[in-house]
């Protein structure tokens, strides 16, 4: 199982449940009984299931509920190990009692789809050989916490309550746009330093290459050397290094090309973006910005692929806790804003509460902290105690 990458403001090493490995189309595995091992705490079941790896952990003193759990994307490949600790977005569940299902999904990126798809495959799976359980909790963690959400509104009468995990909850197309637009600025300061941001149609929209470090190391010494550029850049994104730009920079132009060849074409369009930066006093440098910036239309097709995958409807008929850092640089706190209005115009506000914790990163979240909120979820299921927004204590 991959640890958890620390995206702190300092050392962003990696985004969030990324693997180092470039997207791919898996090839399909050949069957093979599950691996069943004997833990101090669980007994724990790895396999393949429908082309996509899993886990199951079974406590030793189950209390016959089931936690489902979401990773979060990831370039490339996953993969468990039996005797590798849970993450601490899960284990604090297990520790509670509760069984913990977890589906590596069978292709990489934005897999929106198939993790569904194979999750609810999983929990079907599950309940052949492990028996009904008396409730079901979600839990996701960055995409996984979309996928949570995703689950509550489509399947509801599954699961009891969903735990969202700095989540990128809400439209797809609006922090896929704003981080596009966000490239499209960077290209502005520092033209043809990077891939093009738009492929012509004749490329086919390939799979995207790896993220690597030498193209990390071009982005910040662009930064360094243009230090007017990087701070312009860091108000427009709202990040606090230069570092967190490079990185986010790095991160987008993977993701981007990775939405392209997924929806095959631009789902893209930043024409009625109208550029702003926070912390300053001066309209000039935003002025210049949007006059300059190329803008670019999205393929109609493409868009609906990407409004597809996924905007909510706002049926939130079960009780969801999301928890997010006050300072996430991968998915800003503030992402879940839209998604609660839409909530709201549904009618079910009530079911929707959001926490943070005082730290820096994206899901830097501790055990004990992911715990906590864990429990606060289970009480305001079973007891109606809706937690109060703020922070975590």
């Amino acid at each position: 199982m991959r640890p958890i990458p620390r995206f702190g403001t300092l050392a962003a090493v990696a985004l969030c449940l990324i693997a180092s490995l470039s997207a791919q189309k898996l090839p399909k595995k050949p069957f093979a009984p599950p691996l069943m091992t004997h833990m101090p705490s669980a007994e724990v079941e790895t396999g393949y299931l429908d082309d996509a790896p899993y886990r199951i952990d079974v406590p030793h003193s189950w209390n016959r509920s089931l936690v489902v759990f979401y990773h979060g994307y990831s370039e490339g490949p996953w993969s468990y190990h039996p005797t590798h600790p849970l993450l601490d977005h899960v284990r604090p569940a297990l520790e509670r009692g509760y069984a913990v299902i977890e589906s590596g999904y069978s292709q990489p990126g934005w897999a929106i789809d198939e993790a569904l798809a194979e999750t609810e495959s999983l929990r079907k799976y599950f309940i052949r050989k492990y028996g009904q359980p008396k409730e079901s909790i979600i839990i996701g963690s960055s995409m996984g916490g979309l996928l949570a959400s995703m689950s509550i509104e489509r399947t509801p009468k599954l699961y009891v309550g969903a735990l969202d995990l700095c989540g990128a909850v809400g439209p797809t197309y609006e922090s896929f746009n704003r981080r596009f637009a966000w490239r499209a600025a960077f290209d502005a300061y520092f033209p043809d330093l990077l891939p093009p941001l738009v492929p012509p149609p004749s490329s086919g929209y390939p799979e995207p290459p790896a993220e690597t470090e030498a193209t990390l190391r071009r982005i910040m010494d662009a930064l360094h050397t243009h230090p007017d550029s990087a701070l312009a850049l860091r108000n427009l994104m709202g990040l606090h290094t230069d570092s967190d730009v490079a990185h986010i920079i790095r991160y987008i132009t993977f993701i981007v090309p990775d939405m392209q060849h997924k929806a095959r074409g631009n789902p893209f369009d930043n024409r009625n973006f109208l550029y702003t930066r926070a912390g300053t006093t001066s309209t000039a440098e935003d002025n210049r910005l949007n006059d300059m910036v190329r803008r670019y239309a999205a393929d109609p097709a493409a868009r609906r692929y990407l409004n597809d995958h996924y905007t909510p409807d706002g049926h939130l008929t079960k009780p969801m806790l999301a928890l997010h850092t006050s300072y996430d640089p991968l998915i800003p706190g503030n992402t879940l804003t839209l998604y609660d209005h839409i909530v709201a115009d549904a009618g079910y506000s009530d079911n929707l509460v959001q926490k943070y914790v005082h730290r820096d990163g994206h899901c830097t979240f501790s055990a004990e902290e992911v715990g906590a909120a864990f429990d606060e979820l289970v009480l305001w299921i079973h007891a109606g105690r809706r937690p109060a927004p703020g922070l975590l204590r």
